[in-house]
C-alpha cells in the first residue's frame, strides 16, 4: 500500500497531521524491513497522546483524557500495527483504526469498572470514582463513537472488510460482559463456558487487531484468518494469565488491589478449576467464602485451596498451552519467518509479564 500522510481529528474536530518517519514519507519502506516494537510504540505514543481529547463540554472530555492517559500495555493497537507491517508496507496506514481500537478497549474499561465496582484502574481513581457514575458512563458513550471513527479512517476498498470485523467483535464483547456478570451468582460454571466467555470479552479484540492490520496491508483470506487465529489464542492466555496476577501476583506491579476477582466472586479459570479439583472438605469450605464479608479471610482461604488443590499449577500450564498454541497460528502464516519475528518476541513478552 503506497504511503500516505495520514490526519488524527481531536475531539474538537480540527485536523492534526501523523507524523511520519523519513523512509514512509519517501515511500521507501520496504518489504525486507520492519519496525521494532518500540518504534511502533514511539510512532503511536507521539500521534495519539491523550491531549488529544480537548473538547468541550470539558466535563465529557476529562474524564476521557483521565482513562486514555492512564498508559496501559497499548497491545492492541501495536497488534494492529506490527499485523500491517508484517504484510504491508506502510504499518501508518493502519494507524487510525489502532488507535480505534485502542479507544474501544478503555471504552468497555470505563464502563466494566462501574459495572464491578471497581474504583482503581492500573493504580490510579477508575474514571467512575474520581467523576461519578453519570459521566462515566457519557464519558463511555462517546469513546465508543469516536473509536467508530477512527476504525473508519481507511481506503475504501477495504473499509467493508473492517467494519465486519469490528462489529462483529463489539457484539462478542458485550456478549461476554454480560455472561461474566451472569456467573457471579452461579456456582456451576464449567471450563467451556469460562472460556468462551473470555473468547469474546478479551480474545476477539486482540484477533481484531491482528486482522484489522491484515486486511489493511493486503493479507490472503487465509492469512487473515491465520493472523486473527494467533490473536485468540494469545488473548486466552492473556486473559487466563491477568485472571492468575489478580490473585497470586503483586500489587504494586499490577496495579490494583491482589484478590478482588475472588472478592467479586468472579469464576474464573482459576476458581473453576478450584471447585473441580479440590478436596470434599476444601468444596464446602469454597462454597461457603463465596458469602463471607470478611475480606481479608476470604482472600486468604481461597488462596490457600487454590495452591492445595493444585488449581494454581494447573492454571499456569493452561496459560502456557494457550501460548504454544497461539505461535503455531503464528507459524501457519506465509510470510517470511523474519517478518513474523515481532509478533513473536511481543507474544513472549506477554507470557512472561508479571504485571
Amino acid at each position: 500500500m503506497v504511503a500516505q500522510l495520514l490526519f488524527s481529528l481531536s475531539s474538537a474536530g480540527e485536523k492534526k497531521m501523523i507524523t511520519l518517519p523519513p523512509d514512509l514519507q519517501s515511500g521507501k519502506h520496504k518489504l525486507n524491513r520492519m519496525y521494532s516494537v518500540e518504534k511502533l510504540t514511539e510512532l503511536y505514543e507521539q500521534n495519539f497522546p491523550a491531549e488529544i481529547f480537548t473538547g468541550e463540554p470539558q466535563g465529557l472530555y476529562d474524564p476521557v483524557k483521565h482513562i486514555m492517559s492512564m498508559g496501559g500495555k497499548r497491545i492492541r493497537p501495536l497488534l494492529c500495527l506490527m499485523s500491517a507491517d508484517m504484510f504491508g508496507e506502510n504499518p501508518l496506514d493502519a494507524m487510525h483504526p489502532a488507535f480505534g481500537i485502542e479507544v474501544f478497549h478503555n471504552f468497555t474499561l470505563v464502563h466494566d469498572d462501574i459495572m464491578d465496582n471497581a474504583d482503581i484502574r492500573r493504580g490510579k481513581p477508575a474514571v467512575h470514582a474520581l467523576y461519578g457514575i453519570n459521566k462515566g458512563i457519557l464519558s463511555g458513550d462517546v469513546m465508543f463513537a469516536y473509536a467508530y471513527k477512527h476504525v473508519a479512517m481507511v481506503p475504501a476498498a477495504v473499509l467493508p472488510d473492517i467494519f465486519d470485523v469490528f462489529n462483529k467483535t463489539a457484539i462478542e464483547i458485550f456478549e461476554g460482559q454480560q455472561s461474566d456478570m451472569d456467573f457471579e451468582t452461579r456456582s456451576d460454571v464449567q471450563e467451556s463456558e469460562y472460556l468462551r466467555m473470555i473468547e469474546f470479552k478479551t480474545s476477539v479484540l486482540l484477533g481484531c487487531a491482528l486482522k484489522a492490520g491484515a486486511i489493511i496491508g493486503g493479507a490472503s483470506h487465509a492469512d487473515r484468518d491465520a493472523a486473527y487465529r494467533f490473536g485468540i489464542n494469545l488473548g486466552l492466555s492473556f486473559q487466563i494469565k491477568d485472571d492468575f496476577l489478580d490473585t497470586f501476583g503483586e500489587a504494586a506491579k499490577v496495579g490494583k488491589r491482589i484478590g478482588g476477582d475472588i472478592l467479586n466472586n468472579k469464576k474464573t479459570y482459576l476458581y473453576i478449576k478450584t471447585a473441580e479439583m479440590a478436596s470434599a472438605d476444601d468444596k464446602e469450605t469454597l462454597r461457603a467464602m463465596l458469602g463471607e464479608t470478611d475480606e481479608e479471610k476470604k482472600i486468604t482461604v481461597v488462596k490457600e485451596i487454590m495452591e492445595r488443590s493444585g488449581a494454581k499449577k494447573n492454571t499456569e500450564e493452561k496459560i502456557e498451552a494457550l501460548y504454544h498454541e497461539a505461535l503455531k497460528n503464528l507459524n501457519e502464516i506465509s510470510v517470511p519467518e523474519a517478518r513474523k519475528a515481532p509478533l513473536r518476541e511481543l507474544a513472549e513478552r506477554i507470557n512472561k509479564r508479571d504485571y
